[in-house]
């Protein structure tokens, strides 16, 4: 079995990468948009390479092959039995997402979503002519989860959408079958679709949880649902914008691409070469990526957990931790953060200012580097 090497530094600056290049010429450590900092595998390389020997780059279509594998891949991963027919190929799971927004119901409706949240949620609604509503999630020993009857009384008779995201980003919570089931009764007493971003699916750190796609967790509300999936989290293929939803009613099929046309662009052939490598050659590479990224994840909850008065929960799932600051009293977190060294996610951009994003999907070194940062900024913010 090949061994791969994720203490690799690769150096990512001046490669016109988002994520380093907004501290260029610093000495800032990027721990902020979810993307890692990981040599993607071999097979990827492999079969981007062989695209670019062919030489010519035209529109594409998903190849058979490629859907085959993703069929093959719900059924073995989620025991979910989709059919060809069922997925639709879109360049992003946030096209989807706005997309999804602009196909269900009418302007005006409500969408509604948990937070904290990834951004994007928060801002599609209004660019679809709908209305954002929001319910705060609840910890509960520890974990973060729904708060069912803040929920209940959020639903009206204008909402539309619930936006769903699973596993949980930023908070790392793997909602179970429990919750999914409630979530799916509440929305199915209010005909209400559900669109669910399960883009992180791929990434379950606790070795305890099972991702559960909420068409399979309630099978009897799978045909007012759209689940959006993507490689692109768990094997490091961000910029290359290839994801997909399953749609198994016909009906909200043609709504969601019906909203698609003459908006979002093609697929790159590139795209689909390396989703078709990540799915079907990569889950070696996939699975050691994984006992890497917990062994970061109870480095960092150990660490955090001395450095009072920081807390965070414990990451069921994906490369991002939600840290809790309140306490500093700091009126530019980011900021004060950044003048020792650390570029994080404010917690404002996900809906609660109590709290800064990590992303963990770097080096140990890397890591270890930036906790002693941290150590030292909250050293000097106590005296």
């Amino acid at each position: 079995m090949t061994i791969y090497n994720f203490d690799e530094m690769i150096e990512r600056r001046h490669s016109n990468s988002l994520k380093w290049d907004k501290y260029q010429g610093t000495d800032i450590l990027p721990l902020w948009v979810a993307d890692m900092d990981f040599r993607v595998s071999p097979a990827i390389t492999h079969a981007l390479k062989k695209r670019v020997e062919h030489g010519i780059f035209g529109y594409s279509r998903p190849p058979d092959e490629l859907i085959q594998v993703v069929i093959n891949m719900l059924k073995e991963h989620y025991d979910w039995p989709v059919e060809k027919d069922w997925v639709v190929w879109l360049p992003g799971v946030v096209p989807g997402l706005s997309a999804a927004c602009r196909a269900i119901g009418q302007p005006g409706d409500e969408a509604i979503c948990c937070t904290p949240i990834y951004h994007h949620f928060l801002h599609v609604p209004a660019r679809s002519n709908r209305q954002l509503k929001t319910v705060p999630l609840q910890l509960e020993q520890g974990r973060w989860t729904f708060d069912f009857d803040a929920l209940e009384s959020a639903f009206t008779e204008k909402t539309a959408l619930f936006m769903l995201c699973n596993p949980h980003n930023p908070t790392g919570t793997v909602f179970n079958k429990d919750e999914l089931q409630h979530l799916a009764s509440l929305c199915a007493q209010h005909n209400v679709v559900i669109c669910s971003d399960d883009i992180h699916c791929g990434l379950i750190l606790d070795e305890y949880k099972k991702h559960i796609p909420i068409s399979v967790a309630a099978p009897e509300i799978a045909d007012k649902t759209i689940t959006l999936m993507a490689p692109s989290k768990t094997f490091n293929l961000a910029g290359l914008n290839a994801s997909f939803a399953i749609i198994p009613d016909r009906h909200l099929r043609q709504q969601l691409t019906s909203a698609t046309k003459s908006i979002l662009p093609s697929i790159s052939p590139f795209a689909f070469d390396a989703a078709l490598a990540a799915f079907r050659d990569s889950e070696d590479w996939r699975q050691q990526l994984l006992v890497y990224l917990r062994q970061n994840r109870d480095l960092l909850n150990t660490k955090i957990n001395q450095l009072e008065p920081l807390s965070m929960t414990k990451i069921e799932g994906t490369y991002l931790a939600w840290i809790n600051i309140e306490q500093l009293g700091l009126d530019n977190p980011i900021k004060y953060f950044e003048s020792f060294g650390l570029g994080f996610s404010p917690g404002k951009e996900f809906g609660d200012d109590r709290f800064i994003r990590l992303n963990f999907g770097c080096t140990q070194a890397t890591l270890i580097e930036a906790l002693k940062r941290l150590e030292i900024a909250l050293t000097c913010h106590r005296q």
